[in-house]
């Protein structure tokens, strides 16, 4: 059995006791205010969040936040925007202290309950979907896919409550990966099912030894793993042009940060394939130097392409690296790997014992 998260435990006995402290206060508030009833006065504060603020891209990292901008949102509405209904619970709050304790500690909770989505970055809609693999052999990774007419795309609505890490072994055995214009979902009955997967079709059409070589080093570290649904994906051959039949660039390796969606890509550049030279023979030096130059600015170009359209800043590891994978993993990809909680992460454990103390 999963062992419980203490810091989420303590977030819903918070939750609880907000519950409870509302409960405390609902008399009062009904009789001062003539509202009807506990769901009537939970729907006219609750009701307003999609208004005010923009719940698919907003990132809210404490309750003071969440409370000032819906308290800043009610008021402009009420008396900038002369919405009635929003007029009359401004005048109301402001009017009585009961409701607006009330109104206080119900947005406190609503923050809370929602502190998963409400909290962490989400890739925004033209992010949500990345494209991998070879030629007539791709699929998709999507966050919340659905196919429409014909096409996969993302349930827009929806990205922000995905329950798993973005970019994550988690995420690919939530979703899976679907087959580009087909109905079709190919899904993982468990973890180790994916890692062959991986490895040994969407790595190994590509070619590369040192490309299968780094991808066993990362099912290795998978599989040893005490956590490994929280573990990024290493994703293959990522390509530049999404679904275009015709693809410019494909990058090697690619690790999204779950929780900055910051993009760091690896490309493994062996001489052999990136920097020799064919038929030179008969060539003069300065024609030889002018056909490296190309190669060298092809691959500029292609590293520059990345960054400048999807954010990826790549990572060349040239032939003295890939004599040792092993340690070219260990220490050069196995960071990406282990990326931090940003300082935001509360810890309600604190939060509880102040509240009880």
């Amino acid at each position: 059995m999963a062992k419980r998260d203490p810091n989420k435990t303590a977030r819903n006995r918070l939750i609880e006791a907000f519950k409870t402290k509302l409960r405390e206060l609902l008399p009062d508030v009904l009789a001062a205010t003539g509202i009807e009833s506990e769901a009537s006065l939970n729907a006219l504060i609750g009701s307003r969040n999609d208004d005010f603020f923009d719940l698919k891209h907003d990132v809210i990292t404490s309750q003071d936040q969440f409370v000032s901008r819906w308290l800043h949102g009610l008021k402009t509405s009420a008396l900038e925007d002369g919405v009635a209904s929003d007029l009359w619970l401004w005048k109301k709050i402001k009017a009585y202290k009961q409701l607006q304790d009330y109104t206080l500690l119900f947005l406190r909770r609503s923050y809370l309950k929602h502190f998963d989505e409400l909290s962490k970055n989400r890739p925004p809609v033209e992010e949500a979907e990345i494209w991998i693999g070879q030629e007539n052999a791709n699929y998709g990774l999507l966050v919340t896919p659905r196919f429409r007419n014909g096409q996969w795309e993302n349930d827009k609505s929806e990205i922000r409550a995905f329950p798993k890490g973005y970019w994550t072994i988690g995420h690919v055995m939530q979703t899976g990966l679907v087959i580009p214009g087909k109905d079709k979902i190919f899904k993982f009955n468990d973890i180790d099912q994916y890692l062959l997967f991986f490895q040994d079709t969407l790595v190994r059409n590509s070619g590369s030894q040192y490309e299968y070589a780094i991808a066993g080093h990362y099912c290795d570290y998978v599989a040893s793993s005490p956590s490994p649904e929280s573990i990024p994906l290493l994703i293959p051959e990522f390509r530049y042009a999404g679904l275009a039949a015709k693809h410019i660039y494909r990058l090697d390796f690619l690790v999204i940060n779950p929780y900055s969606l910051d993009k760091v890509g690896f490309e493994l550049s062996p001489w052999s394939t990136h920097g020799y030279l064919t038929k030179i023979g008969g060539l003069t030096q300065k024609k030889i130097n002018e056909l490296a130059a190309d190669n060298f600015a092809k691959e500029m170009r292609k590293h520059r392409a990345y960054f400048k359209e999807h954010g990826v800043f790549c990572l060349i590891f040239t032939d003295e690296l890939l004599k040792d994978t092993k340690s070219l993993f260990n220490e050069e990809i196995v960071p990406y790997l282990q990326p931090e909680k940003p300082q935001v992460q509360l810890s309600f454990e604190i939060l509880e014992e102040f509240s009880n103390g």
